[in-house]
């Protein structure tokens, strides 16, 4: 067998572990489809009224669950580093060294059982959002395609995550720092507000942050943004599909090398 094809096999049999975990431990997917459904509800019926400056024609529920995906994928891929940081404190990574395995299986499996986890979330926010007046207004394909970018940034996320877990090596820690560095980047963004209520400086900020370019990509694909809207003045609004496949390929170029040395090391000690 090839190295290529042994490591895919090593990836479907970690990935279909992961995934049994998660069977066996149903909190884990009750409270990661709460806490967006908590969102969606509150900012819908809460907040909605009283934010304004939206795009003529365009609800504030077809405005805020492209937002709120976004925010969920992005809080979603923070299990990647909780998880291995615990599989690591528990000695379990040692196991696995111990085994004829490819090194990458277990990062490969980890990022994407935790894809499955996201695109459950997204299942489970999208159905919520239709109770709420959200509504999908573009083709098959369209929709098809919000949903993919959506899940293809936050598998980037997932990888940027297994080096802070590989880093830090304590669950409650890596929540922690995760929580820090994530709660700004997807408020400070189009996820709630239009960005035309932000002030100058943060406006700028949030215009080129990726997480608005999500945000922006997914409303026009599921045509919640629509035609005559006012054009973003910020190229990566303008572009927003391209921009948020820049910062995948960015991401996934940097951090899956990164995140195999770092567990090749770890293994190692």
């Amino acid at each position: 067998m090839s190295s290529l094809a042994a490591t895919l096999s090593d990836s479907v049999v970690i990935t279909k572990r992961n995934l049994i975990k998660v069977k066996r431990v149903p909190d884990l997917i009750v409270f990661s489809t709460l806490s967006p459904i908590m969102f969606v509800v509150m900012f819908r019926y809460v907040f909605g009224g009283a934010i304004g400056g939206l795009p003529p024609g365009v609800s504030y529920a077809e405005f805020l669950l492209p937002g709120i995906f976004a925010q969920t994928v992005v809080f979603g891929s923070t299990i990647t580093g909780a998880s291995l940081a615990d599989d690591l404190q528990k000695g379990l990574i040692d196991r696995f060294r111990s085994l004829p395995m490819a090194r990458s299986a277990v990062l490969v499996g980890r990022t994407v059982a935790d894809l499955g986890l996201n695109a459950i979330s997204i299942a489970v926010m999208a159905l919520t959002g239709l109770v709420v007046g959200w509504r999908i207004n573009s083709s098959f394909g369209e929709a098809v395609g919000g949903f993919l970018v959506l899940l293809l940034f936050a598998y980037a996320i997932s990888w940027l995550m297994a080096v802070v877990g590989l880093l830090v090596r304590t669950p409650e820690v890596v929540q922690n720092a995760s929580f820090i560095v994530i709660f700004p980047l997807t408020f400070v963004a189009s996820t709630f507000v239009p960005l035309e209520t932000f002030p100058s400086v943060l406006r700028t900020f949030a215009e080129w942050n990726p997480v608005s370019a999500v945000a922006q990509a997914a409303r026009e694909l599921f045509g919640n943004f629509p035609a005559g809207a006012p054009v973003p003045d910020a190229w990566s609004l303008q572009n927003p599909v391209l921009y948020t496949v820049i910062w995948t390929v960015v991401i996934l170029a940097v951090f899956v090398p990164l995140s195999v040395r770092l567990y090749q090391r770890t293994a190692t000690r």
